[in-house]
């Protein structure tokens, strides 16, 4: 995927306009050089893309993170795109280095540990985001790591770092309609499992 590629302004019915507006700005201030604003970028970003690595790569997930960042930010004058562009953008770049860690290891991506950092996302206006706060930590992490693999990195990709279909999409290398399709075999496994209905 070109990395210079933008990302479109679609978003989904869950997105946070604010957030996506308070990144557009740290972004472009960022980019102009300001080193708090790439800060204040990295407050608003790392929370999900932290998730949704744990969800690849388990443990590793913080070195892996940190390889992304440093590629970030070395590659952020060539971003073109809003705030959900970026997040997208920045899962794209994750997802990369999470792939890379893998295939070092002899590993394929699997569903792990996600973390406090999961849970601690302000949650989405939907049934996903309300499931997945009132479990404890514990239990969340064991419902979406027995997922099939696409579906738990759709869901992962958006629930947790909160992207709309196409930017899922783009970020998987994947049509928007599979990916729409694993997200909602992903949430209603989890809402049957939830509700005592999947077992």
């Amino acid at each position: 995927m070109d990395r210079d590629t933008p990302f479109g302004p679609e978003r989904d019915a869950g997105a946070d306009p604010d957030r996506d507006a308070r990144l557009a700005e740290a972004v472009e201030r960022a980019q102009r050089g300001d080193e708090g604003a790439f800060a204040d970028a990295y407050r608003i970003v790392h929370p999900g893309l932290l998730g949704y690595l744990r969800g690849l790569v388990g443990e590793d997930a913080e070195d892996v993170a940190s390889d992304a960042w440093l590629e970030i930010a070395r590659d952020l004058g060539r971003f073109r795109g809003d705030g959900a562009g970026f997040r997208g953008w920045t899962a794209t770049i994750a997802r990369h280095r999470a792939i890379d860690h893998l295939r070092r290891l002899g590993a394929r991506p699997r569903p792990a540990r996600l973390g406090q950092d999961l849970l601690d996302l302000p949650a989405a206006d939907d049934a996903a985001g309300e499931a997945l706060e009132a479990l404890s930590t514990e239990r969340a992490l064991a419902l979406i790591a027995g997922l099939p693999q696409d579906q738990a990195e759709a869901v992962l990709l958006r629930v947790v770092v909160g992207l709309d279909g196409p930017s899922a999409a783009r970020v998987l290398g994947k049509r928007p309609g599979a990916v729409r399709s694993a997200a909602h075999r992903g949430l209603r496994r989890l809402a049957k499992q939830l509700t005592g209905r999947g077992r």
